[in-house]
């Protein structure tokens, strides 16, 4: 080997030792922070009990327990879900010296708020508010809910999430791992824990913020301009929450928080800008693909995010009132509409002809856990054909109501109900009764039963639930078209183990002359990944040499949120054409939702099995 070589050779060398070393140093100063995080003390606080009474850390002191201290939200959806395992586990552990406190810092959470929580929780604990966030700050806590557990001598030991059951959108039949609980064993055994830190899914705790316009502004420029450049609640974001949010974020609705409430929205501005920019809210999923337009399409824009993160950015500034304050206010939908013979509001356009309980008594909706499908069959007496121009699926408990779908199955059928092609109406969160245009109806036929398929969702606490089903007769002597509504269906499903991408395709039947598309409405469980509906039709139907064309596609799809996607103009269809679903799904541990990645998944009407339908809503001449 020549001497230039040996060099070469020794300076690489040399350069590996030195940037083994710095990898080691780097690995070990991770490892020094982390140990420095998670043995760090209790630190002193001061909390504030829901009857105004103070109480301070000098009272979880003692020596010879564990403390659990857990930062939770009135209003937050896993905080509520998370009240019942975190009672659980302190009965679980109380007779071995495991102490719980609950402590609430949204600055949105009064005491009074606080109270009602802890009552309908039931929590077996302490609770206290933390004023001006001041011990979330001490060992920051970001999230609720996020669990801190301290050991005898009042060292972290664990901080994270309490287990992985509930997340945002997903909810499995049992947690895969108690991160919280098992942390706990580990400790009051003397051991060292496994894993002591995860990230905590859920909502960001609303801190109170330093006022500032946020704009840097160059010198000689007046206070009155930098005024001017501030973004407020009442000018910009109020517009912006009433359109888009508040039909279901308020009192009696689906949404867990209202925003209709200056001080209440303020407590939630990061979450609202987090939500809305990663696109899960407002609910909406149709993809850049899609060619169609939608009339009730959700989508807030790049100047309405700007102004929400801007916001939050500058300080939450409520700004001065309009002064036609009280005309912008958003009404209840219980304000609208005809009043029934219950003094309830329905939405149509006049008193319904038909209104059937889905019910004959109250369903209880347990606290927590997945609801699976119910499903309630009705006989509505039909003797005859009953044409219908409205109608509308009416939630007793809209906190609880996820989804309905109404199904008329016809006299004589021996199907089960999933091989049905198509449902008659549908309830989502935000639903809205639009009646069909005048000459255009849907058709009953006599003998028919009605079919309900009701998923609940819990909230934390039991509650009941008496949903109701109405219909408005159309004038047999108007109607021009018959609504109707079909579905792609692919049944023969066998998705492997652990598949993140499996794939099927299906037709749908062969379209008439004249047929004009109305809404499209995908449906798949748990480990739906996408679903796109392409229109296939004869080369003389396109301007070029394309077979087909996509209408909608759904490239996140979320079963949350059973949107159906109606076209803001009635689309005409080519005579013996068809629409084509293509759908994607994931089966692997990635997959949050997912119950079981190891089972092979087939057809079925329950979350744990699987479907692939894609209904569409067509007119055709009567």
């Amino acid at each position: 080997m020549s001497q230039h070589a040996q060099i070469v050779r020794r300076l690489a060398g040399f350069v590996g030792l030195l940037l083994l070393v710095s990898l080691s140093l780097v690995c070990l100063r991770g490892r020094v922070a982390n140990a420095a995080e998670t043995e760090s003390a209790l630190p002193s606080f001061e909390l504030k009990d829901p009857l105004g009474s103070s109480f301070a850390d000098s009272e979880f002191r003692e020596e010879g327990t564990c403390l659990v201290v857990a930062f939770l939200g009135t209003e937050c959806p896993l905080a509520k879900l998370y009240a019942t395992t975190l009672s659980d586990l302190h009965q679980r552990y109380r007779e071995r010296g495991v102490v719980f406190l609950a402590v609430m810092s949204n600055r949105q959470d009064s005491l009074e708020e606080i109270a009602a929580f802890e009552r309908r929780s039931r929590l077996p604990f302490r609770v206290g508010k933390d004023l001006g966030n001041r011990f979330a700050d001490a060992v920051g806590a970001q999230r609720t809910p996020e669990v801190f557990l301290y050991d005898s001598s009042r060292k972290l030991k664990y901080r994270g999430r309490v287990d992985d059951q509930y997340g945002i959108g997903t909810i499995l039949d049992q947690p895969r791992r108690s991160d919280l609980r098992e942390a706990i064993d580990e400790v009051l055994s003397g051991e060292k824990v496994s894993v002591p830190h995860t990230e905590a899914v859920g909502c960001i705790i609303g801190r109170r913020k330093n006022r500032s316009s946020g704009v840097s502004q160059p010198a000689g420029v007046t206070s009155q301009n930098a005024l001017n450049d501030k973004v407020t609640y009442h000018d910009h974001i109020k517009p912006i929450l009433q359109s888009h949010c508040v039909e279901c974020h308020r009192d009696g609705e689906i949404g867990p928080f209202a925003l209709n409430d200056y001080d209440e929205v303020a407590g939630w501005a990061d979450m609202i800008v987090e939500t809305t920019g990663d696109g899960r809210m407002p609910p909406w999923h149709a993809g850049t693909q899609s060619t169609v337009k939608f009339r009730n399409e959700r989508k807030l824009t790049h100047a309405e995010l700007n102004l929400l993160s801007r916001w939050a950015d500058t300080g939450t500034i409520e700004g001065a009132p309009a002064d036609d304050e009280q005309a912008l206010a958003l009404t209840s939908t219980e304000d609208e509409g005809v009043r029934g013979e219950d003094g309830r509001y329905w939405q149509l356009p006049r008193q319904p002809d038909h209104v059937f309980p889905i019910t004959e008594s109250p369903v209880s909706i347990p606290a927590t856990g997945e609801v699976k499908y119910r499903y309630y069959r009705v006989d509505p007496g039909f003797e005859k054909d009953v044409w219908v121009s409205a109608m509308q699926l009416r939630p007793g408990n809209r906190s609880v109501v996820h989804h309905i779908l109404v199904f008329a199955r016809e006299p004589g059928s021996t199907q089960r109900l999933h091989a049905q092609r198509g449902f008659l109406d549908g309830y989502v969160p935000g639903y809205r009764v639009e009646p069909f245009t005048r000459g255009y109806a849907k058709r009953i036929p006599a003998g028919s039963e009605l079919i309900f398929q009701v998923h609940y969702t819990p909230t934390g606490t039991p509650q009941e639930d008496l949903s109701e089903f109405a219909i408005v007769e159309a004038d047999v002597s108007e109607i021009t078209h018959e609504i109707r509504t079909d579905s792609v269906v692919q049944t023969r499903l066998r998705i492997p183990p652990g598949e993140a991408d499996y794939r099927v395709a299906a037709n749908g039947p062969r379209l008439p002359k004249g047929a004009e598309l109305l809404a499209m409405m995908p449906h798949m469980h748990v480990r739906g990944k996408s679903f796109r509906y392409e229109l296939e039709a004869d080369r003389s139907w396109w301007s070029s040499d394309s077979k087909s064309t996509v209408l909608l596609d759904v490239p996140n799809y979320d079963f949350n949120w059973q949107t159906s996607y109606v076209l803001d103009e009635p689309m005409k269809l080519p005579a013996g054409g068809r629409l084509v679903g293509h759908a994607a799904y994931d089966n692997s541990e990635k997959n949050l939702s997912n119950p079981d990645p190891t089972a092979t998944v087939k057809w079925g009407d329950q979350t744990w099995e699987e479907m692939m339908i894609g209904y569409y809503h067509y007119a055709v001449r009567r």
